[in-house]
């Protein structure tokens, strides 16, 4: 122990200061150590400090939040009570004790209390209750911190009846709000379901002697939470419980766990393992609050018939007394249907009934079985905590033992917000309200259920994802035409939206792939995968997160999905679109007056804005330049010209002028101003506007976080020389910011490369920009000149 003395609370800041950095050559406690030895630290001068102002007879120190529990973390707050039954000097007191630490700046919450006012201001204020409920003596009359504590629990336990809605209500409000530890890419160590708090609610309903106390697995989780929340406060130097991605990798190596991924890997099957716990004890609770009046009368709750060997108990789902898993193979999931069904919880025994009872599934299932499942899948958004629940308790792993390998697995993008696990349930639920657009409802289910099962498995997910799909399609006794379908929806799944986001739906070489790729797939049906590979695209957006089903992305999919149906059917794709009369009229005005031109269409999300300008090299990046400085996100652009632009291109463009249509949205707010842009593109043309200047300024603004001491990921390029008619394409993947479309537009017109099309595919903080470039009179696109652009775009997005 660091002594420290009874006076000045500085002591006691450098006596800690010491703790969280011992110096040169001296090994750092471990977080639990740590937590131990500020615990003590903190003990002893408080009570050295009682000692000396005299705080003995008639009066208590009691700490309570983290100090109480013993969880204090580096820079938590001391939460302080001041009992006293009379004494007249509590004042003074207080002063004494609270003012040296306000002096040091040290966080405290404070209060002075009769034993009285405790119990009463514990019977009102849920927070204070909790915090009393957990009251740990530290100096002063021990009996009279005995005596409020006994009061304080005996009154909670009489008044839990009254008080559990207000309990219950607030514990699902902060989950509402906060989110869930497990399934967030930056969770709230302590507000987040299945966190901290979740641990103290538990606590407090033991107390009330509703349920036991945590235990098992639950207090391991508790351990990790609390480590992990040591080690950010000690990184950040301030209290912090949102964990982000620039501290976790930090984090994980003090805790000798590989990287970032594999700790919220671990966070996830911890705090599902609290929220689990949290969600079943509020039901016990609620089951075993005492009743009074003639509610304490009625007979015991009466079990009502749901389904064969499936009942209603007192609001939960049960088995009925002659169910029996050994005799019904498809009674697990039929308890499961049926409890997303009636949006009723499965009771806890039920489901460690199973998981003790019900054996294997034999190959290929039993249809019942397989129907059982198609039912629950069905259910939609109740499906979530139905199978949240059986995983908890291992009958969905018995299931489909393939889970294991995506189960708690972070995403590497922030795109995605849940685990992948979670967002294959997600995406399933989404799925189960599109059932109605296909002929085949049965095999869309699974295929959301599976589309990103390859994950963690290393290679391609969708490759890997096939052969699993395959796999389980024949253990739930599908036909071999089936799995075969399933099998290609897997491996497909990307198909529509990377080409719709990607390419040019105008180029027939677009459509004509996509065709070819399905009926190579499966001969024959290519239709039914295309309906499915629809749906199964926006329930896949829906299930990653917010935005990530735009409207442009809808509609660029659908806009595929028609020209693939044609062109399955014989029937002849759409002619290239054609520069519109407000380009033209645009065209017109720059050969008259000289300068450039702009126009905004917003009459549909997302809006265009189109720009015409003298054709000369580096005309699109100035354009691009001038969207990324009013912070409009571009998502694709259109070219058009009549000069070498590719040849063949539409000759009602006017010699010597260029004419851009540009897909955009704004990043921030709502369009900016048509005769601002169209100022600033002028501007920018003639160079009274330094871009590159104004760009950087921009960039240096809105720059993206990145991780603490990791570089972002490198770019890359990939060339792809059969998906655009006459062109090769380019395809950029490297990490967002302001002002890439302009760098790398600049790039290539900088090294004469003919660009046709561009198109923007943004994912959280990646981006894939396609570029349509091109090729040489005899239609191909020599290896010198692609190392030539190669290094000129890898340099531009770096």
């Amino acid at each position: 122990m660091t002594m420290v003395s009874s006076g000045s609370a500085e002591d006691l800041v450098r006596a800690k200061a010491v703790l969280l950095d011992p110096g040169a050559g001296k090994r750092r406690l471990s977080p639990e150590a740590l937590r131990t030895a500020l615990v003590d630290l903190h003990d002893f001068w408080l009570a050295s400090r009682c000692a000396t102002i005299g705080l003995t007879d008639h009066a208590s120190l009691v700490a309570v939040g983290a100090l109480g529990r013993r969880e204090l973390a580096p820079y938590s707050d001391l939460d302080l009570v001041l009992l006293h039954d009379g004494r007249k000097d509590v004042d003074r007191l207080a002063e004494q004790l609270w003012y040296p630490l306000w002096d040091a700046g040290i966080g405290l919450d404070h209060s002075v209390r009769t034993p009285g006012q405790a119990v009463q201001v514990a019977a009102t204020d849920l927070r204070a209750a909790y915090g009393l409920l957990e009251a740990r003596h530290i100096a002063g009359d021990p009996a009279l911190s005995d005596k409020v504590s006994s009061a304080v629990r005996q009154a909670w336990r009489a008044g839990i009846r009254n008080r559990f809605d207000e309990l219950a209500d607030a514990a699902h409000d902060r989950w509402t709000k906060v989110g869930d530890v497990a399934h967030r890419v930056e969770p709230d160590l302590k507000n987040g379901h299945g966190g901290l708090r979740d641990i103290q609610l538990i606590g407090a309903l033991a107390a009330a002697q509703l349920v036991d106390r945590p235990a098992g697995d639950v207090l391991e989780a508790r351990k990790l939470l609390l480590d992990v929340r040591t080690e950010l406060h000690r990184l950040a130097g301030r209290a912090r419980d949102v964990l982000r991605a620039q501290e976790a990798d930090e984090v994980a190596a003090t805790l000798e766990i590989a990287d970032r991924f594999e700790l919220a890997r671990t966070l996830s099957g911890a705090a599902r393992s609290v929220a689990f716990a949290v969600e079943v004890g509020l039901r016990q609770a609620r089951g075993a609050l005492p009743r009074r009046g003639l509610a304490a009368l009625r007979r015991t709750p009466v079990r009502r018939p749901l389904d064969t060997g499936v009942v209603e108990h007192a609001g939960e789902v049960t088995l009925a007394r002659d169910a029996a898993a050994s005799r019904d193979p498809a009674l697990v999931l039929r308890v499961a249907a049926t409890a997303a069904r009636t949006g009723l919880p499965v009771a806890a025994g039920t489901l460690h009934r199973l998981a003790d009872t019900a054996p294997e599934l034999r190959e290929p299932w039993p249809r019942a079985a397989l129907g059982e499942l198609l039912s629950l899948l069905g259910t939609g958004r109740p499906l979530v905590d139905v199978v949240e629940s059986l995983d908890r308790t291992g009958l969905w792993g018995r299931l489909f033992p393939e889970w294991g390998a995506v189960r708690d697995l972070p995403p590497r993008d922030r795109a995605h917000v849940w685990t992948v696990d979670r967002h294959l349930v997600e995406v399933t639920a989404q799925a189960a309200r599109l059932t109605t657009r296909v002929s085949r409802p049965d095999l869309l289910l699974i295929g959301a259920l599976l589309h990103d099962i390859g994950k963690g498995r290393g290679g391609d997910h969708s490759v890997v994802g096939e052969s699993v799909a395959v796999q389980v399609g024949r253990r739930l006794g599908l036909s071999e035409p089936d799995v075969t379908v399933l099998g290609a929806v897997v491996r497909h799944h990307l198909l529509l939206p990377h080409t719709a986001t990607r390419r040019d739906l105008d180029d027939p070489a677009t459509v004509t792939r996509v065709v070819e790729t399905l009926d190579d797939a499966v001969p024959g049906n290519a239709g039914l995968v295309l309906d499915l590979l629809e749906a199964l695209a926006e329930a896949d957006s829906l299930g990653t997160g917010p935005g990530v089903w735009s409207p442009w992305k809808r509609v660029l999919i659908a806009d595929l999905v028609r020209r693939s149906r044609a062109l399955l059917a014989g029937e002849p794709l759409p002619a290239p679109a054609l520069p519109s009369t407000p380009e033209l009229e645009l065209a017109r005005l720059v050969v008259e007056e000289g300068r450039p031109q702009l126009k905004v269409d917003d009459a549909s999300a997302p809006a265009t804005v189109f720009v015409a300008m003298p054709d000369r090299q580096g005309s699109l990046a100035v354009a691009a330049g001038v969207l990324a400085l009013h912070s409009l996100e571009v998502h694709a652009a259109e070219l058009y010209a009549a000069s070498a632009h590719g040849g063949g291109l539409p000759s009602s463009v006017p010699d010597g002028v260029a004419v851009f249509a540009f897909t955009v949205s704004p990043r921030f707010g709502g369009l900016p101003d048509p005769a601002l842009l169209r100022s600033d593109l002028v501007r920018a043309a003639d160079g009274s506007l330094v871009l590159a200047d104004a760009l950087a300024r921009k960039e240096r603004d809105y720059a993206p976080m990145t991780p603490s001491g990791e570089a972002a990921a490198p770019p890359r390029v990939l060339w792809f020389d059969d998906e655009a008619t006459g062109a090769v394409v380019l395809e950029l993947r490297g990490t967002d910011r302001i002002g890439l479309l302009h760098h790398v537009a600049a790039a290539l017109e900088g090294v004469g490369a003919d660009v046709r099309w561009a198109r923007v595919a943004t994912l959280g903080a990646s981006v894939v920009d396609s570029f349509s470039i091109g090729a040489g009179p005899d239609g191909t696109f020599p290896a010198a000149q692609r190392r030539c652009v190669e290094q000129a775009v890898l340099a531009a997005a770096r």
